[in-house]
């Protein structure tokens, strides 16, 4: 456990176990399946016991972390007696620590009354009935040398054989009608043979691998399991439930949860307790408060205090909540008795100055001719040291006063930096946006980074007169940067928001204008397929720019993704063929996070199409208006047309005269023809 850190799992780690008859390949699959270096048989020495015992591995690759279990075969001569003990015992261990548990079978017995699984699957349901409360275990039945029956052929078979075991299998009362799946997930896989099929084995499972990547999520092997022990405890868990199985005794789960709990806890406060009492900073305060006051005494005793007590909570949240509770209160208990000393050193300091202070006054009104009874008395009952309550009460009210003045003070001067941000940033943020372009982004960074340390460093020399500790000034200065980048981020939220409007403002622009600014007057000689292509790539632009936010540096290929898609599409589809017809049929561009994504690839494509739609009316204006120029010019050169077409026709009717007449004088035969 050590080795493989596993108790900074928390509950993020899974168990898997593997049963079956013995030289059926287990532990071949697991060294193939978890690359695992398990021992295996020589089939080439005879068919023998090669796994004795439980042996555990940590699987190569596999997240979450997952151990593996390789249980000795069962059925095998070398245990002889001892073996259906030991069976039994490996299986109820297998089963109270695991989440998925593997059985080896061979694929000839399926449907066989005697087949050597079948001792096995009893033995499983036996021991399940000794658990108190069972966990929800997930059974892999993984049918080995597999023959040319397909697998959706062999799985009613062995369901029904497994149900009828189950059925057979004695049950308490309590469990009499409970149906097999209460208890288990049954899944069935089926392999080739490793002798005869290598290759073929070899790629069923690697595909069979995949199944336990998350096998603890939702949905996955192990998603609905229950009972799990955090990874801290599992050491001493698995211990303590092999002790009670080697006893024979039952196995109550929820109570040795709680007795696991209980032992870490234990464990988890006594290392804080030593942990605190060799703390420097805690030696430190103790040895000088024994001599003299020490400023802030209170504050950095707490705050001690609340570094053990923290790490005590992070080390056993995953526990049973009661426990975890009870000992955290003890811990804090220890912790308070040993810290009282010092506490009591502190309190006679003050009182020594109060002292102090009662006999410099007492002297200077004797000094003053009054009697000694009289000046004492008046002293002393000034000292009043049995109002502790009053004085108590004094304290905390001018406290809650100066806590209330401080915060209200403090919100105000939050309040004035804020509205500074927003005046510096909304109004330049916008503009920059309605002229969306490469250098869009940049001037953006730049102007919140200028703005943005104009204000903390303004911030930060306000806040100097309070006093504060540096690590509440920092949190102040650093939600007020979080209140600066807030701005920039909701400001193009709300223009991305507009973002049809403004390229439509943009297209409009630049379509009806020419490069002087002035409008546009269409005669017929211009090229409005190139106009409205350019107009189109402006607005494109505008797209682009608010498709994401970026103000970190990081590169994306948002621009040239549209482009290609919406600007050229049969430069996309070919350029895409091998992995999509559609680049923007998608909810999330490439490298940029959801958090930061303004508009996703689908909504581009949506806006685009609304885009054309709604600007195809300007176009098609515009070559309506070029009609006229280009009648006109039709008009003015027709007479030159028609003369050269009747020049044209003269010249062939002529040819044509020729040919005829030479055909008539050669061929009669061909001037009947002609006529």
């Amino acid at each position: 456990m050590k080795e493989v850190k596993l108790a900074e799992c928390g509950l993020s780690y899974a168990v898997v176990a593997i049963m079956g008859p013995q030289s059926s390949g287990k532990s071949t699959l697991l060294n193939h399946l978890f690359g695992t270096n398990f021992r295996e048989m020589d089939a080439f020495k005879g068919r023998s016991q090669t796994t004795k015992g439980i042996w555990m591995a940590h699987c190569v690759g596999i997240e979450p972390c997952t151990l593996v279990m390789d249980l000795e075969g069962t059925d095998g001569r070398e245990r002889g007696e001892d073996d259906t003990a030991f069976e039994k015992q490996s299986a109820l261990f297998a089963l109270a620590v695991s989440d998925i548990v593997l059985i080896n079978m061979w694929c000839h017995d399926i449907g066989r009354e005697q087949a050597a699984n079948k001792p096995l699957l009893k033995t499983v349901f036996q021991v399940m009935m000794r658990l108190f409360s069972p966990r929800k275990t997930t059974l892999m039945f993984v049918i080995r040398d597999k023959t040319r029956t397909p697998l959706e052929n062999l799985e009613p078979v062995l369901r029904e054989d497994i149900q009828k075991i189950w059925d057979s299998v004695p049950k308490p009362e309590a469990h009499r009608e409970t149906p097999l799946s209460e208890f288990f997930n049954v899944q069935v896989v089926a392999l080739s043979s490793f002798e005869e099929k290598e290759e073929q084995f070899r790629e069923q499972v690697a595909s069979l691998r995949q199944r336990f990547f998350h096998s603890i999520a939702p949905g996955g092997l192990a998603g609905d399991r229950r009972g799990v022990v955090p990874a801290s405890g599992f050491s001493f868990s698995a211990e303590q439930i092999w002790k009670v199985i080697k006893e024979n005794k039952d196995l109550d789960l929820p109570a040795h949860k709680v007795m696991v709990a209980t032992v870490r806890c234990e464990e988890i406060a006594n290392e804080k307790f030593s942990s605190f009492i060799g703390n420097e900073e805690w030696r430190e305060l103790e040895e000088t408060v024994e001599t003299k006051p020490v400023p802030g005494f209170g504050k950095k005793l707490s705050s001690i205090l609340e570094v053990c007590l923290s790490e005590y909570d992070a080390e056993a949240t995953y526990f049973d909540e009661g426990v975890r509770s009870s000992k955290r209160k003890q811990l804090e208990e220890k912790l308070l008795q040993l810290v009282q000393p010092a506490y009591q050193f502190m309190l006679g300091h003050i009182r020594s100055g109060t002292l102090d202070k009662f006999k410099e006054a007492f002297d200077s009104a004797l000094n003053e001719g009054k009697g000694f009874a009289a000046a004492a008395r008046a002293d002393i009952d000034q000292a009043n040291w049995d109002s502790s309550k009053v004085r108590d009460k004094l304290r905390r009210d001018i406290d809650a006063h100066i806590t209330a003045v401080r915060a209200s003070k403090l919100s105000e001067l939050t309040a004035m930096y804020e509205k500074m941000l927003n005046e510096a940033l909304c109004g330049p943020v916008e503009a920059l946006f309605d002229g969306a372009s490469n250098d869009t982004w940049p001037a953006i960074k730049k102007l919140l980074r200028q703005e943005t340390e104009k204000a903390v460093t303004g911030f930060s020399s306000a806040l100097s007169g309070f006093e504060m500790d540096e690590v509440a000034k920092n949190n102040m200065l650093s939600r007020l940067e979080d209140h600066a980048r807030g701005i920039v981020e909701t400001k193009a939220k709300e223009e991305a928001g507009r973002v049809l409007m403004r390229m439509k403002d943009r297209f409009s622009t630049l379509f009806s204008h020419d490069s002087d600014s002035m409008p546009r007057v269409w005669t017929g000689k211009e090229d409005i397929r190139a106009i409205t292509k350019t107009a189109r790539s402006a607005s494109l632009k505008l797209l682009s720019v608010m498709a994401a936010i970026r103000l970190d540096d990081h590169a994306d290929n948002i621009e040239s993704t549209l482009s290609l898609a919406l600007l050229d599409p049969k430069a996309a589809a070919s350029t895409n063929r091998s992995i999509s017809a559609d680049p923007l049929a998608s909810s999330s561009w490439n490298e940029v996070p959801s958090s930061k994504t303004l508009l996703t690839p689908v909504q581009c494509k949506s806006l685009w199409r609304q885009f054309k739609i709604e600007t195809e009316y300007t176009v098609t204006q515009a070559i309506s208006a070029q009609l006229p120029g280009l009648l006109s010019i039709s008009t003015k050169f027709l007479p030159t047309i028609m003369s050269l077409l009747k020049n044209w026709l003269r010249r062939v009717k002529g040819m044509l005269m020729l040919i005829l007449s030479i055909t008539i004088h050669s061929s009669k035969k061909l001037t009947k023809w002609y006529k």
